[in-house]
This record gives structure tokens, C-alpha cells and sequence, in this order.
């Protein structure tokens, strides 16, 4: 999902930042179109290391990247040789084995979760990626490996300020760890809820709503959700995390009050000028752009 942002070099001025954003990506397969960090990366103000073990996705990934993005073809989760389940639709290959009970209630899904080959992959943890210096923003889209990614990556995570993943409420591969594990691990790193990026819901079978089955009614069924780093306890942040988690709440998700939160916290420790949250007021006033 993309957004319309204020320039984000302004605030990038306003906020100082020591360095670039540095971004991570974790299943990077730009099938569901630009990722939600793109004018961020647009307008230079982010790194991208990103992961994608599909040599398709991988190749479409290389063959456009700017000299801010870089994209390898590990397998993130928790160290240990898997199975990469190679599906028809190429947004639901996992290493995991599709649930075809669950996947019986959403008959949209069924011929995508086909499984078209079996690949043995050994998988690396997000701490020993000697790739990745720094974390600002996680972003997962792993089809059920994300309780495998966070728990693999506690160390490096613990200075990153904000995680994008995809929850799953209806499970749809076997073992998979549902949204309350998501959000239980996420908690116990430091992080809290912020909001939901995209809210994904699926028509009960054998339900079709005006020709389309993929065009839900109540039943939900996936959703991308941020968590930022824990607000209301900011004592452990370095000024440096709440820069990073001012910059990205403006420029990718237009939380504009988040922002202005880290602006007030660091006026408050004198890492920025008394007249900060001024201007950052007068740059919203500003006429929006996509930069």
C-alpha cells in the first residue's frame, strides 16, 4: 500500500538522522505490488537489504534495483534445512505445507496453494546474516515463517524501531503460528501495536460475491500490521531510534502524530532544538507531494 507524504527530505533535515534508514526486507517478492517503504526509497532516504529465496522474484527484484537496494536469495527463519513449498501462485510458496482443511473454507486459494515442487533449503537466522549491520524497519511477508524470523533475530531487532509483517487469523499452512503468537513475541521484544497497514478478508466457500473469489464479506483472514517501538516507555531508546521512528512513521505511514511524539521526546533531552515541533507543525501545513 502506498501513500501520499509530505517531502520526506524536509523532515529528514528537520529530524538529523546520523544515517540512512537502513530497511530490511524478509520475503521480498514485490507480487502484491510497490513495497510500503517505496517513496521512502524514492527519495533516497533508506537502504534496502532484501531476502527472496524464488528465483523468479529474485531476478525481478535484481533486475530494477537502485543503487540504495541489494536482494539475496537466503531463505530467513530459524537456521535449520527446510522444505520450500514451490505453489502455483507465487505468493503463497512457503516453507510450510499448505492446510488444505483451512484452505477448503476459501476456494479462491486452493488452486494457487497447489504445490508444484518441493525444494530442500537451508534456512539462516536473521542475527547471523553478517549482510545486515543495522535494522531500522523489519519488513516480513513470509507466509507463515514469521514467528521463525522474529525469534531468529532477537539481537539485531533490538534496535530496530518499527515491524511490518503479515498475521494470518485463519491459518492456512500447516503449523502455522497465528496472529496472538505474532503479537506475544513482538511484545516481548519491546514493541506495541501502532496500526494496520492492509486488512485482507476471504469469502467463505462456497460463497462467491458477484463473480469474484477473492472478494470477502466479514470472515477475516490476513492483515498487515505495524508495531513501532514501545512509546509510552521511550527511556530505552537512544536518540538516534526515536529519529529513525519519526522518519519512518512521516514518511511511510503518515503518523503524523507518532512523529511529532519522538520530536517532543527529543526536544525534551535537548537532542533538538526548542522550535522543533514548530517547524515540524509548519512542514505539515505544507503542500503534500509523493517525495
Amino acid at each position: 500500500m502506498t501513500h501520499a507524504r509530505l517531502d520526506g527530505r524536509a523532515v529528514r533535515d528537520l529530524l538529523a538522522p546520523q544515517r540512512a534508514t537502513e530497511v530490511v526486507d524478509v520475503g521480498a517478492n514485490p507480487i502484491d505490488g510497490p513495497a510500503p517503504y517505496a517513496a521512502m526509497l524514492a527519495a533516497g532516504l533508506c537502504r534496502v537489504t532484501g531476502f527472496e529465496p524464488q528465483a523468479d522474484a529474485l531476478a525481478a527484484l535484481q533486475a530494477r534495483q537502485t543503487p540504495n537496494e541489494h536482494y539475496l536469495p537466503h531463505a530467513v527463519a530459524d537456521g535449520a534445512m527446510h522444505t520450500l513449498h514451490v505453489c502455483r501462485g507465487s505468493g503463497m510458496t512457503s516453507l510450510l505445507a499448505p492446510d488444505a482443511a483451512t484452505l477448503a473454507l476459501f476456494a479462491g486459494l486452493v488452486p494457487l496453494a497447489e504445490v508444484l515442487a518441493r525444494e530442500p533449503v537451508q534456512t539462516h537466522r536473521l542475527d547471523e546474516l553478517a549482510e545486515i549491520d543495522a535494522i531500522d524497519l523489519l519488513k516480513l511477508d513470509v507466509q507463515g515463517s514469521e514467528l521463525m524470523v522474529l525469534q531468529g533475530g532477537r539481537t539485531k531487532l533490538a534496535q530496530a524501531v518499527a515491524v511490518h509483517t503479515e498475521v494470518s487469523f485463519v491459518t492456512l499452512y500447516q503449523g502455522q503460528p497465528p496472529f496472538g503468537e505474532i503479537d506475544r513475541e513482538l511484545r516481548r521484544q519491546g514493541f506495541m501495536p501502532h496500526c494496520f497497514d492492509q486488512i485482507k478478508q476471504g469469502p467463505i466457500a462456497p460463497c462467491v460475491v458477484e463473480g469474484d473469489q477473492g472478494r470477502g464479506l466479514r470472515q477475516l483472514l490476513e492483515a498487515d500490521i505495524v508495531y513501532v517501538r514501545d512509546i509510552a516507555r521511550p527511556a530505552p531508546m537512544s536518540d538516534e531510534q526515536l529519529r529513525q521512528l519519526a522518519l519512518i512513521a512521516h514518511c511511510v505511514y503518515g503518523s503524523f502524530d507518532l512523529a511529532l511524539r519522538c520530536i517532543v521526546l527529543l526536544e525534551a533531552r535537548h537532542a533538538m532544538a526548542a522550535s522543533s515541533q514548530q517547524r515540524y507543525a509548519a512542514l505539515l501545513n505544507t503542500p503534500r507531494s509523493t517525495g
